[in-house]
């Protein structure tokens, strides 16, 4: 196994253009994982160890996305999670196979790991989401134990935000500054690199089988009940076996209103190529509403079937890991601005 890369490129990554097929047989596109953001490089190696041995894309990404959503030293993230505005730490996530079977779970607490949740939602019920008690109680039942997701050091940058904060919904005043979080000399943008709030992670398999995940402990200090595009197939995340995939990280009502991950994904079956077609829903995020897009942060990453990928992102700084069994590298993202 390849050792943690250090190394930072800019553009798309150059991976291998066979093209494969959607069934569960041996592929001429060799195994790769790819995901957002600098933590999706230990991500991508938990993911690996499933890709790299023949195993089934599905368990990779899950198994992927867990080490965040498990890492108490991440604040976007599961575990660590920075809380909502009444200091409660509540997660999102989705699956997908290729078999256009998914599952999701929004607004669920005190449960580590809801991407499995969202596993069983799909694997185990005839429905896709599961929201809130509802989800938790599901979890309970099948296992989960509750445990408290808010540590020491994301309690504290509740209560300095409090200080200051005003308790009332003003629109995306969650993106304005979180205090201990924000510096105005090396995150100079409100949604910023270190201002993002999800792993996206897509892969292929040796058989050619395409899954893709997505979780996150949402915007940090939002509203209670807030929601944003990471749980909704179709906004954070979408897979389509005779397409692509695509993923989204960064403001989601933004993103759910165009549907992000699926333009992506018809971009590409247009024949756009994955970069192209992430620049192209950047672009129309933008003539949506130009103003507002100019003072947060999109990003959007995807896979073609033949193992490519691209990304590309409203500001500068948005990063993603590929892992293949040719590189393990973190990518800088082009930006419009």
């Amino acid at each position: 196994m390849l050792s943690l890369g250090n190394v930072l490129a800019e553009g798309t990554p150059n991976i291998d253009e066979a093209a494969g097929n959607t069934g569960a047989t041996q592929s001429t596109t060799p195994p790769i994982v790819v995901s957002t953001w600098k933590m999706g490089l230990a991500a991508n190696q938990a993911a690996w160890e499933i890709l790299g041995n023949g195993g089934y894309a599905l368990d990779a990404v899950e198994v992927g996305v867990r080490v965040p959503e498990g890492d108490p030293k991440g604040n976007s993230v599961g575990y660590g999670g920075l809380p909502d505005r009444d200091g409660r730490v509540t997660l999102d996530a989705c699956i997908m196979d290729e078999r256009y079977n998914c599952g999701s779970v929004m607004c669920i607490e005190q449960i580590m790991h809801p991407i499995s949740v969202a596993r069983l939602v799909m694997e185990k019920t005839p429905h896709i989401v599961l929201v809130g008690e509802g989800a938790q109680r599901f979890a309970l039942a099948n296992g989960f134990k509750k445990e408290n997701l808010l540590t020491p050091e994301s309690e504290k940058a509740w209560k300095e935000w409090l200080k200051t904060a005003q308790y009332k919904p003003i629109i995306n005043i969650e993106n304005q500054g979180y205090g201990y979080l924000y510096n105005k000399e090396t995150d100079p943008m409100p949604g910023g690199v270190d201002n993002h709030d999800t792993i996206g992670m897509l892969a292929i398999d040796s058989q050619a089988r395409m899954s893709g995940a997505c979780t996150t402990s949402g915007l940090a200090f939002k509203m209670q009940g807030r929601v944003g595009d990471s749980p909704i197939i179709g906004a954070g995340l979408y897979v389509d076996p005779e397409v692509g995939a695509a993923t989204a990280t960064g403001v989601g009502e933004e993103v759910i209103r165009m549907v992000g991950a699926h333009l992506i994904v018809e971009l590409m079956r247009q024949g756009h190529q994955p970069e192209q077609a992430c620049k192209l829903a950047i672009e129309r995020l933008i003539k949506r509403n130009p103003v507002h897009a100019k003072d947060i942060q999109v990003g959007f990453l995807a896979l073609n079937k033949a193992g490519q990928a691209g990304a590309y992102a409203l500001q500068p700084g948005f990063t993603y890991a590929v892992k293949s069994g040719q590189e393990e590298k973190l990518y800088t993202a082009k930006s419009i601005y």
